[in-house]
């Protein structure tokens, strides 16, 4: 209820969005904005959100980064869903954290593992991990196993470590605080001081929650923010216009095709 509730929410501001008048920033401003494929390319009926198959369409468009969700089997293999059970994507009532990495295979093949999407995005994608849990009797394995995983990327330049509670990137100490990217829901000011005490990457949020006054704040100590989920052409304008760093979208191909052909297509 809660997460239709918000989508209707954001759903009805973009509307507003998309018709309120708007300039077309000029080139460089538009390159400057990194677009984020939220899931990857989906519509869950025909395209899954966070398989191999939605990055790769983000990719194939020229897509500067992928989101996607960071959870553990049984056996403490890193793997990639949103939610604990696989019930609302794929219509099976298994929570991931109850089978082992082979389980999962059998039952629900579309689930890639952590290491299958750094090797099919490795140099090609940005990648924004956002841990959904930890194990506290097991939080040094899971550790070990997730920079091991990581290993041959750069912390804040291939990847960054997304959570919406702060404490989950114990998980992730070895990649620094400046890799890691709070993502605040109503709690955008609790959060904001909070990036700025540990010297985070900076913020994320939805774009009405992260004002000019926020963004700037967060600029002036060399930090960034990224806001979701913009869907329209003017909304996206908006966010380039006013120096938004990263832009998370359902809609991100579109998005991208906004963008002028010769950005660089390279994360860095």
């Amino acid at each position: 209820m809660k997460a239709a509730i918000q989508s209707a929410a954001m759903a009805a501001v973009d509307g507003v969005m998309a018709v309120l008048p708007r300039a077309t920033p000029d080139e460089a401003t538009l390159c400057a904005c990194k677009i984020i494929s939220h899931r990857g390319e989906h519509d869950n009926r025909t395209v899954f959100e966070n398989t191999l198959r939605a990055f790769d369409i983000a990719r194939r468009a020229g897509v500067w980064g992928i989101e996607c969700d960071l959870r553990w089997t049984r056996d403490l293999q890193p793997v990639i869903c949103h939610d604990e059970s696989a019930g609302r994507v794929f219509g099976r009532d298994l929570r991931i954290a109850s089978l082992t990495i082979e389980e999962l295979r059998a039952a629900l093949p579309q689930v890639p593992t952590l290491a299958e999407v750094v090797v099919a995005c490795r140099g090609r994608m940005h990648l924004m991990l956002e841990v959904k849990e930890l194990d506290e009797a097991r939080i040094r394995e899971q550790r070990e196993t997730l920079q091991a995983t990581l290993d041959d990327l750069r912390p804040g330049q291939d990847f960054h470590i997304l959570a919406l509670d702060p404490d989950l990137f114990r998980i992730a100490t070895f990649a620094g605080a400046s890799s890691m990217l709070p993502v605040a829901e109503f709690n955008v000011g609790q959060l904001s001081a909070l990036a700025l005490e540990r010297g985070y990457a900076g913020i994320a949020g939805h774009f009405l929650l992260l004002g000019e006054s926020l963004r700037k704040r967060h600029a002036a100590a060399g930090q960034a923010i990224g806001t979701g989920f913009p869907r329209s052409r003017r909304c996206l304008y908006r966010e380039a216009e006013r120096g938004v760093e990263w832009v998370f979208s359902n809609d991100a191909v579109y998005l991208q095709g906004l963008l002028p052909r010769d950005r660089p297509d390279t994360p860095g």
